[in-house]
This record gives C-alpha cells, sequence and structure tokens, in this order.
C-alpha cells in the first residue's frame, strides 16, 4: 500500500512537472512574438495606402475628367512606393480631410498621411512624422481690390472662413481674435463660400491659396506669410521602421533631383 502511494505521488509530481514546464514555454513563446509592424504589413501586402486630400489644388486633387487624383503630395506618395516596393502603380489613394485623417490612420484605414499636414508638438502627441517634406506658411485669399491686405486688416466686422481641423483655424483665432470665423469641412466648401461672399477672407498655408488664385484669378494672397508650417508625412506612433523608410526615400528622391523635378511643375511661378 505504501509503494503503490508513493508510486501516485510521485506520478502527480511528474505530471504537475510537465504541465508547468508547457505553461512557462508556452508564455515565453508568447512573450517572445512580435506583432507585425506597419512596414512588414505593407511589404507583404505589397501596397501602401496613403490618405490624401482629393479637394486641394496643386497638392491632391481629384480630377473629374479621369478620377485620378493629382498634385504635388500625389506624385511623391508615387515616388515614395516606388523606392519601397519597387513600383510606383503598388499605390491606394484614400480620400481624408483635415479632420478625418488622423482617426482614419490610427484605426488603420490608411498606412500613412500625405495631405498637406503641418508637423505641431500638438499632433506628435498623437502620431508620428517623417522628416519635413514641404515648407509653407499661412496667409490670407481675398478679391481682387479687397480693402484686406494683411492680417493687421482683420477686425470684428470681418469674417474669416477657414477649414475645421486645421491649424490655420487656431493661428487665425490667436493672430487675430476679434475676427469672427466661419469654418468648413474642406477647402473645396471653403473656396466656394469665399466666392459666394459667405466672408470676405479665406485663410490656409500660402501654397493651398496658390491653388485657389490659379483656378479662379479674380482672387490674389495678400500680406505677408504669419505663421511657418512645414509638412510631414504622419505614420502611427511607434512605426519607427517605416518612419526610417519614408526618410531613406526621401532622401533618395531629394539627392536625385527628382524631388526638385516635381515641385517645379506643380509650383513654378505661383509661390513667392
Amino acid at each position: 500500500m505504501f509503494k503503490t502511494k508513493k508510486f501516485l505521488l510521485l506520478t502527480i509530481t511528474a505530471l504537475m512537472s510537465v504541465m508547468l514546464l508547457a505553461a512557462c514555454n508556452s508564455g515565453d513563446d508568447k512573450a517572445g512574438s512580435k506583432e507585425e509592424n506597419v512596414l512588414e504589413t505593407i511589404k507583404k501586402r505589397d501596397k501602401i495606402i496613403f490618405g490624401v486630400k482629393y479637394d486641394t489644388k496643386l497638392f491632391g486633387l481629384k480630377n473629374p475628367s479621369t478620377g485620378d487624383v493629382e498634385g504635388f503630395d500625389i506624385d511623391i506618395a508615387k515616388q515614395l512606393a516606388k523606392d519601397i516596393l519597387g513600383d510606383e502603380t503598388k499605390i491606394e489613394f484614400v480620400e481624408v480631410t483635415s479632420k478625418t485623417r488622423i482617426p482614419l490612420l490610427n484605426k488603420g484605414d490608411i498606412d500613412a498621411i500625405i495631405a498637406t499636414m503641418t508637423v505641431s508638438e500638438e499632433r506628435k502627441k498623437e502620431v508620428d512624422f517623417s522628416e519635413i517634406y514641404f515648407n509653407a506658411g499661412q496667409s490670407l485669399l481675398v478679391k481682387k481690390g479687397s480693402p484686406i491686405q494683411s492680417i493687421d486688416d482683420l477686425t470684428k466686422d470681418t469674417t474669416v472662413i477657414a477649414v475645421k481641423g486645421s491649424t490655420s483655424t487656431d493661428n487665425i483665432r490667436e493672430a487675430a481674435p476679434d475676427a469672427p470665423v466661419l469654418e468648413f469641412e474642406n477647402y473645396a466648401e471653403a473656396f466656394t463660400a469665399l466666392k459666394a461672399g459667405k466672408g470676405e477672407v479665406l485663410t490656409t498655408d500660402d501654397s493651398i491659396l496658390a491653388g485657389m488664385a490659379s483656378e479662379d484669378d479674380s482672387f490674389e494672397i495678400v500680406g505677408e506669410q504669419f505663421t511657418e508650417e512645414p509638412y510631414g508625412i504622419a505614420v502611427k506612433k511607434g512605426e519607427k521602421e517605416f518612419v526610417d523608410s519614408l526618410n531613406s526615400s526621401l532622401e533618395s528622391l531629394k539627392s536625385s533631383g527628382d524631388f526638385d523635378t516635381i515641385y517645379d511643375s506643380w509650383f513654378e511661378g505661383l509661390l513667392k
């Protein structure tokens, strides 16, 4: 009887040891497993999904005739895809606005944002950025002949049109606190409102305003830049490998001279 009990005790002890070892090994495997990062997902998918503007002439504007999105941001994105995946057609564009772009990125609907997005300390809390790829500055767009010629001309009787979710809205409230601000969902709506006389001035980055002025020569950009608006490509927080890859591709694009060629094709003669 004693030997039987001793045998059973040894058997139970051995089984417990096996189970404990298996549990430890399972935990080690789980701890050692690594979640796939965005760059790995892109390479496995063989396609990059960029969030871009569809309503911003010169940067990202959907051509109603062809259905294609065209602009500086679009051409840069294609070259990034070519450098990272070897083919500029391995790309998908998803429409974003200033208000929707970060939520879409953090939901995983897009891999990166290249959409006239100003790098700011506040935004760095939500996303990571590539190196600066474009330097703009906020300015004013008015009807030619307007008495408004600078930021100093904005008063409580001047309605300023801006776009929701943009840094421009915060900047104008700080620079001209007495002027009422009328906000719209996107730049197309904002420019339509200006042309309809719903406000006397529209404010955003001068590079975006240049696109509007090129579309309708009865409007002009006035005054000096009153902010600095450096654009970066935004990705999810913590995606260092992807940021490094984008920066490397941007550097190659600049060193080859292709960046300047793309810039000149969109902005030559339009910006001061």
